[in-house]
């Protein structure tokens, strides 16, 4: 048996081949980069059939490989939260809009007047902030009304694909739709209060569904196109927040994921019917069933990226901080490079390095930044339910596994013992135990994930 999972995030499209035991396929793998476009004024977005094609690119080239021949199943995971207008004919009015714009910071601050923060996170599992669609949608209002007068539905982008593919509305999953900020958590419908704020009605968003309300039967362009998927369900989307926590292990309140790639979250999964959304943090849905409880940071290899493109670093400098890891360098950084997520939502933050000195090297600031980037996280997890109780975190991520330094910093900073997984996939790899789970009614503990490294913090 075997599972392709559609991998989509914001700086590349990946196209995969799992087993029945949720291990990727040797050689059964396709990506291909892309780019956010960006300006000064905070736009953040992609040109929608552009990425479509994308998309679609790496969806023919892994069909290539011997294994599609058995695809028993296809699971699709995207970069939250993203937005689309589309016309009557189902094509895009509107650019797809990313968690990092932030155009609607004026906005946003007009419904924060209005509306109590404390009362939307509990409601929707989300703060106030420009990342999610009341903002967008009020910007969008305020600044292009004729374009919105033509829009018929605002979706994301895996309900926009799966609408080309399929030739119908398909439904938006409860997943996707609670990164949106328009999702009532306790109803799985969209939040009454968000719709007359913004004077919109429910006909103007997807209907709602579980990751499991598969799809089936491709146009006949893409039929011909893709004949090893004609027959086959097709899951809807999930988060990818979502899928990299299962993709690391982690399936309940007993343990922390941290993934770490261009930015930075700490996770965990609950089963509770409506848990409590700590302060400065957020609740999003895996399913009907689970909630995703945790933070996302600004900074991650993002800070790392920009250390190594800005400092005279020597070829050796990881090796240097590992034999002087208990070193002080007197430094602080502040790592708000790209703003501040998690815990205090400041999009106008900045970053800042204190107790500079002639002495201070690259290497120090690059030490000082990773440890800047960890003691974010340190606050997260702080923060999350039951947190006194959990001694393992399970981390992944490229940004994490390439570092011969940041594990042990990140250990200690979090004081508990980090177990690294030997998968750089793991957000493909949870989207593809979360099929695989569905498919074979199997509990997603029978996908153990291969955990490699373990390392103990050195203090308590």
């Amino acid at each position: 048996m075997t599972v392709l999972v559609i991998d989509i995030g914001s700086s590349s499209v990946r196209a995969l081949l799992f087993d029945s035991s949720a291990r990727l396929i040797p050689a059964a793998f396709v990506q291909h980069q892309h780019q956010m476009q960006t300006d000064r004024a905070g736009a953040a977005y992609f040109e929608v059939e552009a990425l479509q094609h994308r998309v679609e690119r790496c969806i023919d080239e892994v069909l290539q490989h011997p294994a599609a021949a058995t695809i028993q199943a296809v699971g699709l995971t995207t970069f939250a939260s993203n937005c689309i207008g589309l016309g009557a004919d189902n094509q895009p009015l509107t650019p797809l809009l990313t968690y990092a714009d932030s155009r609607s910071s004026a906005d946003l601050e007009t419904l924060r007047h209005t509306y109590l923060a404390s009362d939307t996170l509990q409601r929707t599992g989300c703060p106030h902030h420009t990342a999610y669609w009341p903002g967008q949608l009020a910007w969008l209002h305020r600044t292009q009304p004729d374009v919105v007068q033509q829009v018929r539905q605002w979706v994301d982008f895996g309900s926009y694909l799966y609408r080309q593919w399929f030739g119908v509305d398909v439904p938006m999953s409860y997943s996707m739709a609670s990164w949106s900020g328009l999702l009532n958590r306790d109803t799985l419908t969209w939040d009454d209060v968000w719709l007359r704020a913004l004077g919109m009605t429910p006909q103007q968003f997807p209907t709602l569904a579980d990751y499991t309300a598969t799809q089936h039967g491709l146009q006949p362009s893409y039929a011909l196109r893709w004949p090893h998927l004609l027959e086959v369900p097709i899951y809807l989307a999930v988060g990818d927040g979502a899928a990299a926590t299962i993709g690391v292990g982690v399936l309940d309140e007993c343990s922390m994921a941290l993934t770490v790639g261009t930015t930075a979250a700490l996770r965990m999964i609950s089963s509770d019917f409506m848990p409590p959304v700590p302060q400065g943090l957020w609740a999003y849905r895996v399913d009907a069933t689970r909630h995703l409880i945790g933070g996302a940071t600004s900074e991650g290899g993002n800070v790392y990226q920009w250390a190594r493109d800005t400092l005279n670093l020597p070829p050796d400098a990881e090796q240097q901080i590992i034999q002087r890891l208990s070193h002080t360098h007197g430094l602080t950084f502040v790592p708000h490079l790209a703003g501040e997520r998690s815990p205090n939502w400041n999009p106008h933050a900045t970053g800042s390095i204190h107790g500079l000195r002639l002495t201070t090297s690259a290497v120090d600031i690059l030490q000082a930044a990773l440890e800047g980037v960890a003691h974010q996280l340190a606050l997260i997890a702080e923060r999350l339910p039951n947190a006194e109780s959990v001694e393992r975190v399970y981390g992944g991520g490229g940004a994490l596994r390439q570092s011969a330094v940041w594990p042990q910093i990140m250990a200690d900073a979090l004081r508990r013992e980090l177990v690294l997984i030997e998968s750089d996939e793991v957000t493909a790899r949870g989207c593809a135990c979360m099929v695989l789970s569905h498919l074979t009614n199997q509990p997603l503990a029978a996908f153990e994930a291969p955990t490699g490294r373990v390392i103990t913090p050195r203090l308590r």
